[in-house]
């Protein structure tokens, strides 16, 4: 799984494209930090890009790589490989350069703006930490669907589907079901619609961290009470890691059935 891994790294870190997204947050974070004298708006805004956009990348990348990787796939399926070993790498070899070109680019700005002799580096890592399970739980979610559909079309209409779904209608609905039961105590539908949805979950845990949470009322201070506290973050790097370890192992288990 390893070599697997490594060619998939190496591989994509070739593409022009993995420069392109790391130039981007690069060009992005400069901008941000340099031009703003508030660093938590840069970090509130770089939220915003984060959550959209790397679920977005991950799953169009992950599909994508897995279809125009397929005639090698094939090849490698008639060597004495496991087929978890072959698709587990190519996995991780995605998500793993997609990662890196996050951290790299994001990173490189705010290690020359100082950040690192702030108090703020702590919202930062938790910037990079969030979008680091977003990149490894969509590009896991890519690979799923693209195991699952053999046309390609298919494959890249459910793609952005879900990532429709999750980052954009999942909200609206869930709103909306708040709006219309007011009346009764939600608090526990809350939080459990909030851990349903990871784009949701990031995004409630940095706004905590920047203690912004009155901005959300109500439904803020509920978040604050379960997590603001120490089990409250707990359980949700929990759920996140579960939202990548659920994938994976439909990868394991669909690529076994799967017959190629």
């Amino acid at each position: 799984m390893l070599k697997i891994l490594k060619y998939s790294f190496y591989d994509l870190m070739r593409s022009r494209w993995s420069y392109v997204y790391l130039a981007f947050y690069l060009l992005l974070g400069i901008v941000l930090l340099f031009l703003n004298n508030d660093l938590s708006k840069a970090v509130i805004t770089l939220m915003n890009v984060i959550i959209i956009l790397v679920p977005l990348i991950g799953t169009i990348f992950g599909v994508m790589y897995y279809y125009n990787s397929k005639e090698f796939t094939e090849l490698l399926l008639a060597q004495p490989l496991k087929r978890s070993s072959i698709f587990l790498g190519q996995y991780l070899g995605v998500a793993l350069s997609l990662s890196m070109s996050l951290i790299l680019g994001l990173g490189i700005p705010f290690i020359f703006y100082g950040l690192f002799k702030s108090n703020a580096i702590w919202d930062f890592s938790l910037l990079l930490i969030t979008g680091t399970f977003l990149t490894l739980i969509f590009t896991a979610l890519a690979f799923n669907i693209a195991l699952s559909n053999e046309n390609k079309i298919k494959g890249f209409g459910y793609a952005i589907l879900l990532w429709l779904l999750l980052a954009v209608v999942y909200d609206g609905l869930f709103l909306m079901t708040l709006i219309m039961f007011e009346d009764y105590p939600l608090d526990k539908l809350s939080l459990v619609g909030t851990m349903l949805n990871p784009i949701d979950l990031s995004r409630t845990l940095i706004l905590l961290k920047l203690d912004i949470s009155a901005l959300l009322g109500y439904t803020g201070a509920v978040f604050k009470q379960f997590f603001g506290t120490n089990f409250g973050i707990i359980i949700s790097f929990i759920t996140l890691t579960a939202w990548v370890l659920l994938p994976v192992l439909r990868i394991i288990y669909k690529s076994k059935k799967k017959d190629f």
